[in-house]
């Protein structure tokens, strides 16, 4: 049956049915007029869509090569400078709990001499000292004790009764805020003949010298491989806008704010510079527990664990991973201003 013998029979019942009827044929060229009216969402929106209906692309491609490369360098930069801050923190508590030792200990040194009898210079320089405010244990060395402390340099077998080796008396300074060394020093010169006390002054001046030159040291090496990051950010940003120069200067005529195109870099090199400090962070983490598990006495390398009694071992203690925390965020921030001020200074040059 026709569209027309369906019209026909359509016809009687007249009005608004008929006329819908008629509507739906074919158009001249054979096809339905809807059918040539393109969907909604077809064309259109690959065509033009609005800005709104777009998603945005970054202006900086988030896997190019560049910044794989950066975020690998960046890594290594901040595991050297953890390194750094570590290695300084070890040193520096090894140089304060020397320093609060020698604080707390002075020695009395008896040297022998002709018609002395020792033992009685002895027992008058440890009454001295135990009347002196603020002196806890007093005790003198044996013949024995002074025979290891001169092995290394005279050998077994000492006989000491042959050789004029002072005697020692280990003086501990329990509240060294009331101890009077002056006092000490007066009584011992006044009471005992030929007697001097030590206060390792001489040695407490060197470590404290020596931990002031390794810390001076550790943070001009820090210096340098921060610049060499700040170096390599630069670089790595000109070459991002180098590879994305037409956009960023379509994006600069048209009227984009500096801020804009700034904020879109700087944006990318932030997330380039966290993951690289995280991860250098993380590796010297890494590094100084295996370090501290291997210089262990009971669970590492003996000959690793010797090597290392000098400074108390390799524990960075609580300051140190406080200093690798702030690593990782100075690495962090470093890299996203040094991207903003080099994108500023490049879209200066092209106005």
């Amino acid at each position: 049956m026709t569209d027309d013998d369906r019209t026909q029979r359509a016809g009687p019942a007249g009005g608004a049915g008929g006329e819908g009827r008629r509507s739906a044929r074919p158009a001249a060229g054979g096809r339905p007029a809807a059918s040539r009216r393109p969907k909604a969402g077809a064309k259109t929106r690959k065509r033009g869509a609005p800005d709104e209906l777009r998603p945005s692309a970054p202006i900086v491609p988030p896997q190019a090569v560049a910044g794989r490369a950066l975020t690998l360098v960046v890594a290594i930069m901040s595991f050297l400078a953890c390194l750094t801050v570590g290695g300084v923190t070890i040193i520096h508590e090894a140089a304060s709990a020397w320093s609060n030792d020698l604080l707390r200990e002075v020695t009395i040194q008896i040297r022998p001499a002709e018609g002395v009898d020792m033992l009685r210079e002895i027992e008058k320089a440890t009454a001295a000292a135990k009347a002196q405010a603020g002196v806890g244990a007093v005790r003198a060395l044996s013949d024995q004790e002074t025979r290891e402390l001169l092995q290394p340099w005279l050998g077994a077998g000492l006989e000491l009764e042959s050789l004029p080796v002072p005697r020692l008396i280990q003086v501990q300074v329990s509240q060294p805020s009331v101890f009077d060394l002056a006092g000490l020093r007066a009584a011992i010169s006044a009471e005992v003949s030929r007697a001097s006390v030590d206060d390792h002054s001489l040695w407490t001046s060197r470590l404290a010298a020596m931990a002031n030159a390794v810390v001076l040291g550790g943070l001009a090496v820090l210096s340098l491989v921060l610049g060499s990051m700040v170096l390599s950010v630069v670089f790595a940003t000109r070459a991002a806008m180098a590879g994305n120069r037409d956009v960023v200067e379509v994006l600069h005529f048209v009227g984009a704010e500096d801020s804009f195109v700034a904020r879109e870099f700087q944006r990318h090199f932030l997330l380039l510079g966290l993951q690289g400090g995280l991860a250098g962070g993380v590796a010297a983490i890494l590094v100084f527990l295996v370090l501290g598990f291997l210089a262990d006495e009971r669970t590492g390398l003996q000959g690793l664990a010797r090597s290392m009694d000098m400074f108390g071992g390799v524990s960075v203690g609580v300051g140190g991973y406080l200093g690798v925390l702030a690593i990782i965020f100075l690495v962090t921030v470093l890299t996203a201003a040094t991207s903003r001020l080099a994108v500023r200074a490049h879209l200066r040059r092209i106005e």
